[in-house]
């Protein structure tokens, strides 16, 4: 069975289906998904969808795309979800997003500071979305020494991900493994340890080969299981068992 440790099922994209696909995932061969929230809104979604399905953890946060939402009063409501719900596992999805810009950098780096700070206070660890912000992002990770997590989606270099696992933190991999031009990832996946690696869809988006460009769901999983597997030269079942695991010890399942 495969951990999915990071899937958007709250998202409208799955409106039309949600109840279908989630029922049809231990059939697929999916045993555990982990739901982040990405809002305020979202967060709450994803609190209801954990008590509907047993198989189903989440995570509460504000991504950064909506980092201008986070103040006092949205972190004391994640804090109530964190503490009244025991399936919510994570402060996330959280982090910096310097592509498009919308939201001003210095904004981002408060909301992500905010809710590290409420990981730390809690307990818990965190899932950060990271992009295009790699200097950034490392300066707010070491300001929290006693906070780690996962790198979702990860898209940095091989060195930040050796710093990063020297530290306690895990790497997320997502379909972008069988992309041919993912010379970056593959690079990351072959070069750390793999009792540190888990695997991921972030669906709807981010389908693996040869499905890229339609909607991503958690049964496509086994993809990134078989790319890790001949990457790393080890059997299919080794790496179902170990990146199971590696996701059970990062939210303390």
């Amino acid at each position: 069975m495969l951990f999915d440790t990071h899937a958007h099922m709250d998202d409208q994209a799955f409106d039309a289906d949600r109840e279908q696909l989630l029922a049809a995932l231990p059939q697929q061969g999916i045993g555990l998904v982990l739901n982040p929230g990405c809002s305020l809104a979202s967060s709450r979604n994803v609190d209801r969808l954990t008590k509907q399905y047993d198989y189903l953890y989440g995570a509460v946060g504000s991504h950064p795309d909506v980092a201008d939402e986070v103040n006092e009063t949205v972190l004391e409501e994640y804090r109530i979800l964190c503490k009244q719900n025991p399936k919510i596992k994570a402060i996330g999805e959280i982090g910096l997003d310097y592509h498009y810009e919308d939201i001003p950098r210095e904004i981002q780096q408060k909301a992500f500071r905010m809710q590290m700070a409420l990981a730390q206070e809690l307990d818990l660890p965190v899932i950060v979305h990271e992009r295009e912000a790699h200097e950034d992002g490392m300066k707010i990770v070491e300001e929290f020494p006693g906070v780690t997590g996962v790198f979702h989606c990860y898209s940095g270099s091989a060195e930040m991900a050796k710093w990063l696992v020297a530290r306690g933190w895990y790497i997320g991999f997502t379909g972008v493994l069988t992309f041919k031009n993912a010379r970056k990832a593959l690079e990351v996946a072959s070069s750390i340890p793999l009792d540190r690696i888990v695997l991921e869809t972030d669906c709807p988006y981010m389908s693996p080969e040869p499905f890229r460009g339609k909607r991503n769901d958690p049964g496509k999983l086994y993809r990134m299981a078989e790319k890790l597997a001949e990457l790393r030269d080890v059997s299919l079942e080794e790496i179902h068992t170990i990146t199971m695991e590696n996701g059970k010890k990062l939210y303390r399942i």
